[in-house]
């Protein structure tokens, strides 16, 4: 499996310039089974990311513009009548998808937002009381642009909360834009990739992942992280024991995609700011980045 991991870490770096660390994360995210949030400006290869992954894994890929006059059943699907055979047929929104990319998710009315909670935690689609599940494995990448505000609706806590990591890919360097515009010369296109993994070989890293070993200390010491934001005097709002998961599952994934089958201390280190920061409230217009950042420092290591 070690091989399937770095056919797919190459294929996406003949698209994506740079940002390994971001790479990493974002198989973080899909190996741990949870979603991904891209807070980054335009233009920095958000969507070709998120295309390139679903190339790479051999799935479907589906993108939605989040707009304010997006419908919750433009996301998920609705009935339409046939009149061929005079009954009520299901055709499926972009969310059956292996890999979804909500585009400036907060350009969504919160009705819109709250279409895909459901489908982000349970992995399915109940419409006029049937249930649908979605293909396996299910990955969305959502972004925001966290410069324009103006008519846009902030995800509100419950949502933030379903994102396994947020993160940003940033400004490429001199040296990797260079890289980018020597890359459109030869004309590498995403549509001409060759697919590395089969969906059905991400199911089966996805499941060896969650055998990585976290020794009982290591699992003591991202607790008493996590329980640190819910006690700490500049946070409002703490950590919830759906992140406390969510960190766990992707200390196991970064262990795994290290080549180890153990966890180790710099694991939760390193992932904590993607893994809890967003699921924050920090009091006085505080960051909550430094804050995890504070706390990893009084926190003793094991």
């Amino acid at each position: 499996m070690r091989e399937s991991i770095d056919r797919l870490t190459q294929n996406l770096g003949q698209t994506i310039v740079g940002k390994h660390e971001a790479i990493q994360l974002v198989l973080v995210a899909l190996l741990s089974g949870g979603h991904a949030l891209l807070e980054d400006v335009p233009g920095v290869g958000k969507t070709l990311l998120a295309k390139t992954l679903a190339r790479s894994i051999d799935g479907r890929f589906q993108r939605i513009q989040c707009t304010p006059d997006l419908l919750p059943a433009d996301v998920t699907g609705t009935n339409i009548w046939n009149p061929r055979t005079g009954e009520f047929e299901f055709l499926p929104g972009p969310v059956f998808a292996n890999v979804l990319l909500a585009d400036e998710i907060n350009r969504a009315t919160p009705r819109t937002q709250s279409a895909l909670l459901e489908v982000m935690e349970e992995h399915q689609v109940t419409s006029d009381g049937v249930t649908r599940p979605v293909p396996d494995p299910f990955f969305v990448i959502a972004t925001q642009n966290p410069v324009e505000y103006q008519g846009t609706f902030p995800l509100p806590e419950a949502q933030m909360d379903r994102f396994a990591l947020s993160l940003s890919l940033g400004y490429p360097t001199e040296a990797e834009e260079l890289q980018l515009l020597e890359r459109i010369q030869q004309g590498i296109k995403v549509e001409e990739l060759q697919p590395c993994l089969s969906l059905l070989a991400v199911q089966e890293l996805r499941h060896l992942c969650r055998q990585v070993k976290v020794e009982s200390h290591l699992r003591q010491y991202l607790l008493d992280l996590v329980r640190a934001t819910r006690q700490d005097e500049d946070v409002l709002l703490g950590v919830s024991p759906r992140g406390t998961v969510a960190l766990h599952r992707a200390v196991q994934a970064l262990a795994f995609l290290d080549g180890r089958d153990y966890a180790i201390p710099d694991d939760v280190k390193f992932l904590a700011p993607y893994v809890l920061a967003h699921r924050m409230i920090p009091s006085g217009g505080r960051q909550s980045k430094l804050v995890i950042d504070r706390l990893l420092r009084s926190i003793p290591i094991p």
